[in-house]
């Protein structure tokens, strides 16, 4: 992609990691192939877990797997109504029918169908486990519009967390910022599913339009819905710096 970007690849490494950093899969996602005998490393169907060196062929569904020597990192604004996932069953239109990009590419986190905004892309799954990680606690901003008007005790609930039944937890403390009478700006360090949705509706409000605006140091700026960018070398380097001695869940074999 550009200097100071290229993937490291050692002798040997676990076989969901190849199959990440090849930019085929999530780890999580490669975890579920090889369980699903979908797999084979050499011809042979592949094991859990399983270690491999670059020089063996690995293939999934028949078809082999030649690692991105260079690393990919996208940010792009998502439209409305469309789909972060690759899983066209129920006839949605998704982000890579949209992207159109040339070589495989995976969305770090998901954005719900009527949401939009800024979402990060990458062929590198180090990247994606790290930004994901929940303990880590990165921030994610988002500028939201609800159907009436805010009052006080709104964002003040907000700001120091909502039990939400349905998921039996109690968000993380967050900062709340009024931007207008029914829009606010809200900087979160967890990703439950629909989090602000549900946030919203626990107090008494409906999201009537939720955009992501950031990550970590990342923006969308202007980019217009369906557009995307390489993120630069400078907000790589500085994604590194906020990245550094961030816990990868993949390192460990665990799933968060």
């Amino acid at each position: 992609m550009r200097e100071g970007m290229k993937k490291n690849s050692g002798e040997s490494t676990r076989l969901n990691k190849y199959l990440s950093d090849a930019g085929f899969c999530s780890r999580r996602e490669a975890d579920r192939l090889i369980e699903a005998g979908r797999v084979s490393v050499d011809g042979q169907k592949a094991l859990l877990g399983q270690k491999i060196s670059h020089r063996q062929k690995v293939a999934v569904d028949g078809k082999g797997i030649t690692p991105e020597r260079e690393m990919i990192l996208l940010a792009m604004n998502k439209p409305a109504g469309v789909v972060c996932t690759t899983d066209r069953r129920w006839g949605d239109r998704t982000v890579y029918d949209v992207l159109n990009y040339p070589k495989r590419v995976f969305s770090i986190g998901r954005l719900d169908k009527d949401s939009e905004g800024l979402l990060l892309l990458t062929n590198y799954g180090d990247i994606l486990n790290k930004i994901m990680r929940a303990g880590n606690y990165h921030e994610k901003e988002y500028v939201v519009t609800v159907n009436r008007e805010i009052r006080p005790d709104f964002l003040e609930a907000l700001s120091q967390g909502v039990y939400l039944e349905e998921l039996h937890v109690t968000t993380r403390p967050c900062q709340v910022f009024l931007t207008g009478k029914n829009r606010f700006r809200i900087i979160l360090t967890q990703g439950l599913n629909r989090q602000i949705r549900r946030m919203c509706t626990a107090l008494g409000y409906q999201v009537t339009k939720l955009v992501r605006v950031r990550v970590m140091n990342i923006e969308l700026g202007d980019l217009k819905p369906g557009e995307f960018r390489q993120v630069s070398r400078s907000e790589y380097a500085r994604l590194n710096e906020l990245l550094r001695g961030s816990e990868n869940p993949g390192m460990r074999g665990k799933k968060t």
